[in-house]
């Protein structure tokens, strides 16, 4: 399985992005030399897409299968769909609901079968959830103290409207699908899509 190695907080850098949105708080000191260069409109189209790819931990051949998804769909325009479907995965919303304090760790703890979708374990991170499916941790996972270390870190995060958590019990719940101004992520949609209509 391909994984980018990238250091998070150099390439939070290089792309532009506040390490919060990688649940991160730290704060790199250097600053990007290359910030107050003039980028062509290739470079800024290249760069949206990287920033999406970055943050939600997508590799490019899943990305343009996302990308080919969300233009099928019958409603909204194809770069709100693509924020979407990259947001209704499955390491996203365990991320989201604060059982994980990133994307990184969230992807992980779908991989070793941590997670059940309305009572069967899934292990794939890219599954995509749907409206009504009830996630939780398990049952034999729930005392773990990771899971202790973790909400220690993510309780006072604040879980989207779309989602509902209960973190006492390690559960949740998908309210609704969400719209692309209840998703807070900094990637400005509209270039990645000039940029695949090429």
């Amino acid at each position: 399985m391909a994984v980018d190695r990238t250091p998070v907080l150099k390439r939070c850098r290089s792309l532009g992005i506040d390490p919060v949105f990688m649940g991160l708080d730290k704060k790199s000191n250097r600053s990007n030399a290359r910030a107050n260069k003039k980028m062509s409109e290739y470079g800024l189209q290249l760069r949206e897409k990287q920033k999406a790819k970055f943050i939600y931990g997508v590799l490019e051949k899943p990305f343009r299968n996302y990308f080919a998804k969300a233009k099928k769909l019958k409603f909204g325009t194809t770069g709100e769909n693509l924020m979407i479907l990259l947001e209704l995965r499955l390491d996203n919303v365990i991320y989201r609901m604060g059982y994980a304090r990133t994307r990184k760790e969230a992807r992980q703890i779908v991989d070793h079968k941590h997670v059940m979708v309305n009572g069967k374990c899934i292990n794939i991170p890219s599954y995509l959830v749907k409206a009504g499916d009830v996630i939780e941790i398990k049952e034999k996972f729930k005392t773990a103290q990771r899971y202790k270390d973790i909400l220690e870190v993510t309780d006072g995060k604040l879980v989207p409207s779309w989602l509902d958590a209960t973190h006492e019990a390690l559960t949740g719940t998908v309210k609704e699908i969400p719209t692309r101004d209840l998703i807070d992520v900094p990637v400005n949609e509209m270039l990645i899509v000039e940029l695949y209509s090429k």
